[in-house]
């Protein structure tokens, strides 16, 4: 193993004015073509995202950089995120780089991991787990009122904070009124994948940008919680199986009944649930309609 790759100087020197000095950078994650470090300092803490620079993919990951930086400004302009979110951007040697402001949460399926046994079924965790759903859902009901879609709807990109609120990251797929995109939308997380999304790219050429609509967003996020409470994915298929043909399964529109893997009852989050995983788009509810039923 080498050493543990730094973050881009030019954007370390940039963002001590946010931050201050910083005493603390860590690694967080570094795959499919780009990392990302927690930069902590005395006066606050980021998120640094850049490109890998010595990827196969450099272009594609720059532009969608540069492109999840032009999404971030459009959408504060449009008030469906918020203005705190954004610290910065620019160019590095090596590419492009974005840093957002820390949100100190866990990943969804982590923060689900009392609700997906037995000892889960209990008064405080019901609550807990419906307030968890509405906040979510009313950050996509602003998002879809200003006419975007989050288009990457999945666990790894929700984090449940200490008072029990969904906080979403990662807008580099979003999908909005400009027609102006640097990198065409082929779907995100296969195991979240809406039917009509997975059908689309089935039929379309690898270069064809699919614009997810707010439907979409609704099955990934009933997916999403499927997943996380009953630690099934909503639609079964084999693992050695290659993406298409986990789309096609997806496709289809079948889903495991819920009843069948749930941990535990809890019939209001289950009816929720079962209404956003229907098939049809026009079937399923408005994230706005949502914010009311959890």
């Amino acid at each position: 193993m080498g050493p543990t790759p730094a973050p881009p100087s030019e954007a370390v020197a940039l963002l001590a004015g946010h931050t201050g000095e910083p005493t603390h950078t860590q690694l967080l994650s570094d795959r499919r073509g780009s990392r990302a470090w927690r930069v902590q300092g005395p006066k606050g803490m980021v998120v640094l995202k850049a490109n890998t620079p010595d990827g196969d993919d450099v272009r594609d990951k720059v532009s969608e950089m540069a492109q999840e930086d032009d999404h971030l400004l459009r959408l504060t302009a449009a008030g469906a995120i918020s203005p705190d979110y954004r610290v910065s951007a620019g160019a590095w040697e090596g590419g492009r780089w974005l840093a957002v402001n820390w949100i100190d949460g866990a990943p969804l399926w982590r923060a689900f991991a009392l609700a997906r046994g037995p000892e889960g079924d209990r008064p405080a965790v019901r609550p807990w787990l419906a307030g968890i759903a509405r906040t979510w859902t009313e950050h996509l009901a602003r998002m879809h009122a200003s006419g975007w879609a989050h288009a990457d709807v999945q666990p790894t990109n929700t984090l449940v904070t200490h008072d029990g609120h969904a906080a979403v990251i990662d807008y580099a797929l979003a999908c909005g009124p400009a027609t102006d995109r640097r990198v065409p939308y082929r779907g995100a997380l296969t195991h979240t994948t809406a039917p009509e999304i997975a059908t689309a790219i089935l039929s379309t050429p690898a270069d064809t940008h699919i614009p997810a609509q707010p439907a979409a967003d609704i099955w990934s996020l009933g997916a999403s919680l499927f997943w996380c409470w009953t630690g099934h994915r909503p639609v079964p298929y084999d693992d050695d199986l290659d993406r298409l043909e986990k789309l096609a399964t997806i496709a289809k529109g079948t889903t495991t009944a819920l009843r069948d893997v749930r941990p535990w009852p809890f019939p209001e989050f289950e009816d929720a649930l079962t209404t956003c995983l229907a098939p049809d788009p026009a079937d399923r509810p408005t994230a706005k309609e949502l914010t009311t039923a959890w």
